[in-house]
């Protein structure tokens, strides 16, 4: 009998789909082309992996408001914050010590996520592994229509007093010196004057999982999105901390509303999907995990030969290890990936 390959966490070196991805940012800051170089990686014999990269943005045919600095942030497939950064333009992120293992990178900009990127750093030989991002304002971006692309509405901008204003850069900077709990209390200390800041509920969650509080996560996170229902951003953290706790039951309805949000949005997808999968719905897993999959979530493939085999239709889990190896052809289980098609194509 073939079982499913396991999932493999020791390669040396990080794999990235090269792709672009157009995220439209509107009113108060104008539209972003990303694009994420290819990574590479360097032997290295330092404790733990490295992984830095150049931020560069393209503005000089951009007119209006442009953001002096972005949040760079590397969180565990579970959800974790692992590190943060703020960065300017021009400027490199650097991420010291990190276990081998699966994690997302994001961007943010005022809080407000606007990229995110899979990342495999290995768990034998610690590297060195660059990952550049580069950035473009475009003027206008409304000819355009991109094939994954993500709207953060100026709405999603909370107009803060001045006090307010100057209390919330003084958090983003202690939390960026990772002073996490003196970043806690003036995020407090800002929602305690207004507590409708839905923004600085959303950063309070992301500093308590850097805390790893997640029960504090969730409840911040839970108050973000009470006095913003359309907080797409806090509606995903809100999903991905409960996933992360295994209340699977309880990230669906946050989920469901992100992706009604943002359809484009590969990763609300497929946490959707494997909520539904945790709790044995099948059914409803399959729609959501091979959408991620064609939204460049490409581990979803995986998840759904996973759902296939168990359910015995392996020429359906071959179907999706081919298409998972398509798109990720230095996958570094691929060996074993490949016995199994071989093995099951000749009992179909």
């Amino acid at each position: 009998m073939n079982t499913l390959p396991a999932a493999h966490e020791s390669s040396v070196s990080v794999f990235s789909v090269n792709r672009q991805r157009s995220l439209h940012l509107t009113a108060l800051i104008l539209p972003l082309l990303f694009v994420f170089l290819p990574a590479v990686a360097i032997g290295q014999s330092g404790s733990g992996h490295t992984l830095f990269g150049d931020v560069k943005v393209e503005d000089h045919s951009a007119e209006g408001v442009k953001p002096m600095s972005f949040d760079i942030i590397l969180y565990t497939l579970g959800g974790n914050v692992v590190a943060r950064q703020k960065v300017a333009n021009g400027g490199r992120y650097r991420f010291n010590g990190i276990r081998g293992g699966e994690y997302e990178l994001t961007v943010e900009v005022d809080a407000a996520e606007v990229a995110r990127l899979h990342i495999n750093l290995g768990g034998g030989m610690f590297t060195d592994n660059r990952q550049d991002i580069e950035l473009e304002w475009r003027a206008n971006a409304a000819g355009g229509t991109a094939a994954r692309k993500q709207t953060i509405s100026a709405e999603d901008f909370y107009n803060r007093s001045s006090a307010n204003k100057s209390l919330f850069g003084k958090a983003q900077q202690a939390i960026d010196k990772k002073k996490y709990d003196e970043g806690v209390a003036l995020l407090r200390q800002i929602l305690e004057a207004d507590s409708k800041d839905f923004q600085a509920w959303s950063e309070l969650g992301t500093t308590y999982l850097l805390l790893d509080k997640k029960g504090d996560a969730e409840k911040a996170y839970a108050t973000a999105v009470e006095e913003k229902p359309t907080f797409s951003l806090a509606l995903l953290n809100l999903g991905r901390v409960r996933v992360a706790q295994k209340k699977y039951e309880e990230s669906i309805e946050p989920l469901t509303r992100a992706v009604e949000l943002q359809p484009q949005n590969a990763e609300a997808h497929y946490l959707l999907g494997e909520s539904y999968l945790q709790l044995k719905k099948g059914s409803k897993a399959v729609g959501y995990l091979s959408e991620a999959a064609k939204l460049g979530r490409y581990e979803a493939h995986l998840r759904l030969a996973a759902l296939y085999n168990a359910a015995g239709m392996k020429d359906k889990a071959v179907t999706e290890y081919e298409e998972f190896l398509k798109r990720q052809p230095d996958y570094p289980d691929r060996k074993k990936l490949e016995q199994y098609i071989e093995a099951n194509k000749k009992t179909q």
